[in-house]
């Protein structure tokens, strides 16, 4: 998929999740405040969060489509990394901030200091009505994310699975109350859910981490940079490879050996081989730099970075 196309759909999947997520909010504070209901108030207000999320992946969705430049001479696609960061410290967020709110108000309750009031019928109906809603928009951001190999529109997807599970809490927990006169089971539910949301927040932070720390956990990325290399005549020994990943782009370095003598114009017309190579055998590579080496003669000195076959094979 080309660079404008992907910008496209980043972009159809920001306008679908905010014009979703701005119809969920206001139906969920409208009704939370008139039957005067905390649990759907405080889902709306995490709509609301939603809400500045679609804003931001349609702003970044802009940022990456700039060329690169001087100050940028990688591209901007970074932008979309660190908007998913972002994304990964929302999720942590609400999740505490649903952790807290819950556990205030069971420590209340056993105090006998406040009391949880029973929720109006409308509170079930739009919570209901906002799960059916959410759904199709995790599903929708999930397809398009995976798609444009959007790591922040697949967040986004995910943010948008934790709602509903939130959602889900907050209906079962009125739907408790309001059937059974339990009240206080709302936000015993809402405190596990709570834990799990932080869970999912704290694995994407982790999974962010490895690239902006240019690291690459897939090995398969390097058996077929691997692979690539020996398929071209001429080429030997590679090694000191490295791949990192700027958002759905892979840029890789590594070194290669070649007979000494032959001449820089034929060791370079090798290297374009290895690296038109490595392009047909792995998708999205923004860039490869290839080193050139003499054949058989090894450096004393340890290179200590970067990857060879051995290390993928051992």
């Amino acid at each position: 998929m080309n660079s404008d196309n992907r910008i496209k759909i980043v972009r159809i999947a920001s306008l679908t999740a905010l014009i979703g997520n701005i119809i969920i909010c206001t139906a969920k504070l409208i009704v939370g405040i008139y039957a005067d209901s905390l649990s759907v108030i405080g889902d709306g207000i995490d709509s609301a969060t939603d809400v500045a999320i679609s804003v931001m992946t349609l702003a970044v969705s802009f940022i990456i489509s700039r060329p690169s430049d001087k100050e940028h001479p990688w591209g901007h696609q970074r932008a979309e990394t660190m908007a998913s960061l972002i994304l990964a410290f929302i999720i942590m967020t609400a999740g505490f901030q649903l952790f807290l709110t819950a556990g205030g108000k069971l420590i209340n309750v056993y105090r006998g200091t406040a009391a949880i009031p029973m929720p109006h019928i409308l509170a079930l109906i739009v919570t209901l009505s906002s799960i059916a809603i959410k759904l199709l928009l995790a599903l929708n951001q999930h397809i398009l994310g995976k798609k444009a190999g959007s790591m922040m529109i697949q967040a986004n997807a995910k943010n948008m699975t934790n709602d509903v599970i939130l959602s889900g809490s907050v209906l079962t927990g009125l739907a408790i109350s309001h059937f059974f006169k339990a009240p206080f089971f709302d936000a015993i539910t809402a405190l596990l859910v709570s834990l799990w949301i932080m869970k999912s927040g704290i694995e994407l932070f982790m999974e962010l981490n490895v690239e902006l720390m240019d690291g690459n956990t897939n090995d398969i990325l390097y058996k077929q940079l691997f692979e690539a290399v020996n398929s071209v005549e001429g080429a030997h020994n590679p090694h000191r490879a490295r791949i990192r990943r700027m958002a759905n782009l892979l840029d890789i370095d590594l070194d290669i050996e070649v007979d000494a003598g032959i001449s820089i114009c034929e060791g370079h017309s090798i290297a374009e081989k290895v690296t038109s190579a490595i392009k047909e055998k792995i998708e999205n590579v923004y860039d490869v730099m290839v080193h050139i080496e003499p054949y058989g003669i090894h450096n004393c000195e340890e290179e200590g970075f970067g990857l060879s076959e051995k290390d993928i094979n051992n």
